[in-house]
């Protein structure tokens, strides 16, 4: 067997640890839940601190890009998923899609690898500037060209749990720091009294998050009116959604769900998911249509109905097309159009083409068979979607952006709809599910 001090001596060792590192860091996520993962940023930390000393910036570079590759491949790879919905045409880009999002992704662990190595901090004060320079660094990736802030390091805790519960007096950057601090400390505790002290802090660290999650988990909740809502889920399969002669049997899956009895009064809100029907809003909710009879047959006066599609406004021959939410509301006798929310977070190279003028030029939009994308909508703003009731709404990844949706004391909770089953049986919804939920950690409102 080749021992640790021998492995580390090996010229490929370096970067199969960095490897190893990110992909143990991204098994501490959801749905894994492996939390000594989290080790994966002192073995890291360890790696920059012994990079090649004859050209110690790349190498820390190239030690945190590849950490970054296996924390973002594990992360990510589900994206793959989505090219399978039309295997024929698009299966082929599935594994160039997912290798290009997680070295894209990976960028930004190289350059806070980078930017550790050129701060040369000394002691145990090392585990506060690589905390520091990788947490300023996932911010910016949260940022930087829309932004994609998918596995924050402080978005590792299951949310519910008692360490997400710092969420909200940090936010998730804020946790990303404290996590990352934490989980590197263990690379310094050899090194005398500091490193001592180092580990000491971490553990009391630790012990803090725990602590106060308890306590938030426990202490009492302020009573408001309740509000009663019916999610209605009808498991259409993605590829089946676009088949116009299944229609009307997925009309008939939402309808007939939405109006199923109630084992007390109805409920205030009915909601339907992102794309629910696979038509433009303005063409199946024109007056005098059979499929807007169908759902003023499904909903009960005085109930608001929330669907999500797309819609069109323009002219004719050149309609700008929106990813949207519409509420409305059963009167006695027709559906009310009370309110509607245009997606401002778009993803790109799914809802837009970034660089839309070059990528069509050189042939890149055709071959990946890319329509003419939605229009950005404004940035959120609640919506008073009863004469009492006013929500955030949130569409699909716009629930992974901290701090997106101004803060409004008098918002009731945050509707996030979405369209996960182009995901199907994958990672990815599920670990949508735990990133959105720390919105409403951080805004201590229901999600």
């Amino acid at each position: 067997m080749i021992g640790w001090s021998r492995l580390r001596q090996r010229a490929w060792s370096g970067p199969l640890l960095a490897l190893a590192a990110g992909l143990a860091a991204a098994l501490a996520h959801p749905p894994f839940g492996v939390l000594p993962g989290l080790l994966g940023y002192a073995l890291l930390l360890h790696l920059l601190d012994t990079a090649v000393e004859a050209r110690p910036l790349r190498s820390a570079f190239w030690r945190g890009w590849l950490a970054g590759v296996g924390y973002f491949g594990l992360g990510t790879w589900w994206i793959g998923e989505a090219f399978m919905v039309d295997a024929a045409n698009q299966g082929w880009m599935a594994p160039f899609a997912v290798a290009a999002m997680a070295a894209g992704l990976a960028l930004f662990w190289g350059l806070a690898g980078l930017v550790y190595r050129l701060a040369r901090p000394a002691g145990a004060w090392r585990v506060l500037t690589f905390a520091g320079a990788f947490a300023a660094l996932e911010w910016a990736r949260g940022h930087v060209l829309t932004g994609f802030p998918w596995n924050l390091p402080g978005e590792t805790w299951r949310a519910g749990s008692a360490p997400s519960q710092a969420a909200a007096l940090v936010g998730a950057y804020g946790l990303t720091w404290i996590t990352l601090a934490i989980a590197a400390a263990p690379a310094v505790w050899r090194e005398g009294r500091g490193g001592r002290l180092a580990l000491a802090c971490a553990a009391v660290g630790l012990g803090g998050l725990y602590g106060y999650g308890a306590w938030a988990l426990h202490r009492p909740v302020l009573q408001e009116p309740p509000i009663s809502v019916r999610i209605v889920q009808a498991d259409i399969q993605q590829d089946a959604k676009w088949d116009a002669a299944r229609f009307a049997q997925i009309l008939r899956a939402y309808t007939s769900l939405t109006a199923k009895p109630y084992a007390g009064r109805p409920t205030d809100l009915v909601i339907w998911p992102e794309g629910a029907l696979p038509a433009a809003i303005n063409d199946y909710l024109a007056p005098g249509t059979w499929v807007r009879q169908a759902i003023l047959d499904s909903v009960q006066p005085g109930q608001t109905l929330l669907i999500g599609g797309y819609r069109y406004e323009g002219p004719i021959d050149r309609p700008v097309y929106y990813n949207s939410l519409i509420a409305l509301r059963r009167t006695a006798t027709d559906l009310e159009l009370v309110g509607v929310y245009d997606k401002h977070r778009l993803v790109p190279f799914g809802e837009y083409l970034p660089a839309e003028a070059f990528l069509t030029r050189i042939g890149f939009k055709s071959l990946a068979h890319l329509g003419d994308g939605f229009a950005t909508g404004p940035r959120p703003a609640p919506l008073r979607v009863t004469p009492t009731l006013l929500v955030q709404p949130l569409i699909c990844y716009e629930s992974l952006f901290p701090g997106l949706a101004r803060s409004d004391r008098d918002v009731r909770a945050l509707i996030n709809i979405s369209n996960d089953a182009w995901f199907g049986v994958t990672s990815g919804p599920l670990q949508h599910l735990n990133l959105a939920s720390y919105r409403a950690i951080e805004r201590s409102t229901p999600l």
